[in-house]
């Protein structure tokens, strides 16, 4: 990390956690908070130091890194062979991988997410690059079809990151890009696509548009509900910008939350957990910066905060997911690794049955040194990416037992050394998609482009 990226980080992370940026930060008129962002120096601090770092590998050309698409690589003896390369492995086989090159721009990736077609059964993934998004059918996941490319808005503008969800057979994009706003696209208008393939990707264009934000770092979708939250972008502090989409291709501005500023990312349920003062309310779980926020958004005019917890070595509370009985939960911060004298990854483990006190019980910590990412859990296992030491597959079954052993894990950064502190570092893999139910998994590298991989049979416990 460059000197100066580094002392902007360490001087955020100083003034967040002694409260000096909150008290100097005023926002409560709905029209002012809209329009006024909050200083979140923590994330722009983070920032700089990965644009430093990819601005590099982009001058050196080892992001993207030029390979070859390849089909199944069965994991042998610790060691899958994708074409010329050698990947560490343990129960995970390679399905196929589509470079880069291949996806319609040749630019770094970072998030999937993916779409089952109701209709015809078809798997897409929805896979994120710098400057577009690019949809591939993986119904064949051994012969996937890149179906079409999505340019983003605005490009180029310098912004790596890019997120998408779905709802209602449609995607809903957003991005980092200086007033990129909110792109939807008829995911449907894809069919015409299937089981044609060629050297050009179909270009495609937006169904709808939603412009009353501009930037933003990810988006949010409860599907139950049909209301999207835009999380980091420049309105309300930062914080959540929500969106009802049920109506899809006319979204309409529904309500902003401010008064706990940036909201990183965050998970919005209808809850079904053991707490049952909640029950049936929806439920929105914040990851902002330095503290879990729990938040009942079923008034959307009268927003309530449950709880707000800190937890010790709180440098980057970035993001986690609960498991299926909401009880319990796993996050990530995304600069501890790099703060803290344990280089290994660390995985919080929280006990959430009661809303109004969740407890963090205990931490998972990896033999590899990196840092973790997104993370996902699917019947109660957990899918992380990890950056370099690429996708791990934890059993969350006993959270609250705090054993969460290791499954199945496909190192997709073999470039990265994870057994040493050269593996804290930003590279490999930015996030996965788990839950088609082919058991398939789409995983996203930065500098290779997406891999799609598979749990060996009879590893995963039986009731998944």
């Amino acid at each position: 990390m460059g000197s100066a990226s580094k002392m902007l980080l360490l001087a955020a992370t100083t003034a967040l956690a002694s409260g000096a940026v909150n008290e100097s930060v005023q926002c409560y008129n709905h029209q002012a908070c809209r329009y006024k962002p909050l200083a979140n120096l923590r994330m722009a601090g983070m920032m700089a130091q990965k644009e430093e770092l990819w601005k590099k590998c982009q001058a050196d050309h080892t992001c993207p890194m030029s390979k070859a698409a390849s089909g199944k690589a069965v994991c042998v003896n610790g060691v899958a062979i994708v074409g010329n390369d050698r990947y560490p492995c343990h129960n995970i086989d390679v399905m196929s991988f589509i470079p880069a090159a291949d996806l319609g721009s040749a630019v770094r990736g970072n998030d999937v997410w993916g779409w089952t077609d109701p209709e015809y059964g078809n798997e897409i993934a929805i896979m994120c690059l710098a400057d577009g998004t690019s949809f591939v059918d993986i119904t064949n996941a051994e012969n996937p079809t890149v179906l079409g490319y999505l340019p983003g808005t605005n490009w180029p503008t310098g912004a790596v990151w890019r997120d998408a969800k779905v709802y209602d057979n449609h995607v809903f994009i957003g991005s980092e890009v200086a007033n990129h706003g909110l792109q939807i696209f008829d995911l449907t208008g894809l069919r015409p696509f299937y089981g044609k393939g060629g050297s050009v990707v179909p270009r495609l264009s937006n169904t709808a548009f939603y412009g009353e934000f501009g930037s933003s770092h990810n988006i949010v979708i409860n599907e139950e509900t049909g209301f999207l939250y835009s999380v980091g972008s420049k309105t309300y502090r930062g914080g959540p910008h929500i969106v009802d989409i049920r109506n899809p291709k006319s979204p309409k501005f529904a309500a902003g939350y401010d008064t706990h500023g940036y909201t990183h990312d965050a998970q919005c349920v209808i809850y079904k957990g053991p707490h049952e003062k909640y029950q049936g309310r929806e439920i929105c779980f914040n990851y902002n910066e330095d503290a879990l926020l729990i938040l009942d958004v079923t008034d959307k005019a009268n927003m309530i905060v449950i709880s707000n917890t800190e937890y010790n070595d709180n440098y980057y509370c970035h993001q986690g997911w609960l498991n299926d009985e909401m009880s319990m939960l796993i996050m990530d911060d995304e600069l501890d690794e790099e703060y803290t004298k344990n280089k290994h990854t660390r995985s919080l483990l929280w006990d959430v049955s009661n809303l109004e006190m969740p407890v963090h019980i205990g931490d998972h910590i990896s033999t590899e040194m990196s840092i973790d990412h997104n993370m996902y859990i699917h019947n109660n296992i957990v899918y992380q990416s990890n950056y370099c030491s690429g996708l791990r597959v934890l059993d969350g079954r006993d959270i609250g037992g705090k054993a969460t052993p290791e499954l199945a894990w496909f190192d997709i950064a073999p470039y990265c050394d994870t057994k040493t502190e050269k593996g804290v570092d930003f590279q490999g893999t930015w996030s996965n998609y788990p839950y088609f139910k082919s058991g398939n998994i789409a995983v996203s590298s930065i500098e290779l482009g997406l891999f799609i991989v598979r749990v060996q049979d009879g590893v995963l416990p039986q009731n998944n």
